[in-house]
């Protein structure tokens, strides 16, 4: 035996499914794709990089959203000018219960060394160009002691144009003096 649904029962069933749509389109637009950038084009958007050790960071809510400011002693200024400590704002953190995750964005623990490319916003703030792709962490190898860095986004699946999907690549293990070197190339060959 069939049952028949009435007119008011099929416009709600399909005003829930219209409703259901709707928040999942919602929640689709607020996903975080980051576009691949290459290591010419972060060194060319960077207005400064920068070896840097993590001081601390500190949550804050503004704006109805949760950001970290990282504060960061400037070991070495590689390009731009820089004070000897800076403060860099990203979006996402943990405050009072509440939890903020923006794929992408890198965070830092205290006393952890990184090259930072950085770029300023209005206002003189300062952010991560690329977030985690403008994010090169210092480490030694456990094997020979030599210093490397490795790019944050060296395990994020970031859209690549030239092939039309999303890849992981990125920066493993580069001994640092070539990572120095690459930089200073990629510097001299942007001067007009």
């Amino acid at each position: 035996m069939k049952t028949r649904l009435t007119y008011e029962q099929r416009r709600n069933f399909l005003l829930t499914l219209f409703l259901i749509g709707i928040v999942l389109i919602a929640l689709v637009a607020r996903a975080t794709t980051l576009v691949r950038l290459t290591f010419p084009e972060l060194v060319k958007d960077s207005s400064a990089i920068a070896h840097v050790r993590c001081l601390d960071s500190q949550a804050l809510f503004e704006n109805g959203e949760i950001w970290t400011d990282t504060s960061f002693e400037v070991l070495e200024s590689v390009k731009g000018n820089l004070p000897a400590a800076i403060t860099v704002r990203q979006p996402g953190g943990k405050l009072a219960g509440l939890e903020s995750r923006v794929d992408g964005t890198p965070q830092f623990r205290g006393s952890e060394e990184a090259y930072l490319f950085l770029a300023a916003q209005p206002g003189s703030r300062l952010f991560l160009v690329g977030w985690s792709q403008g994010t090169f962490r210092l480490h030694k190898n456990p094997r020979t002691g030599i210093p490397t860095v490795t790019q944050d986004s060296a395990e994020i699946a970031a859209y690549d144009p030239q092939s039309r999907g999303f890849t992981k690549t990125g920066v493993r293990d580069l001994r640092l003096d070539i990572f120095r070197e690459q930089i200073r190339r990629e510097m001299l060959r942007q001067v007009p």
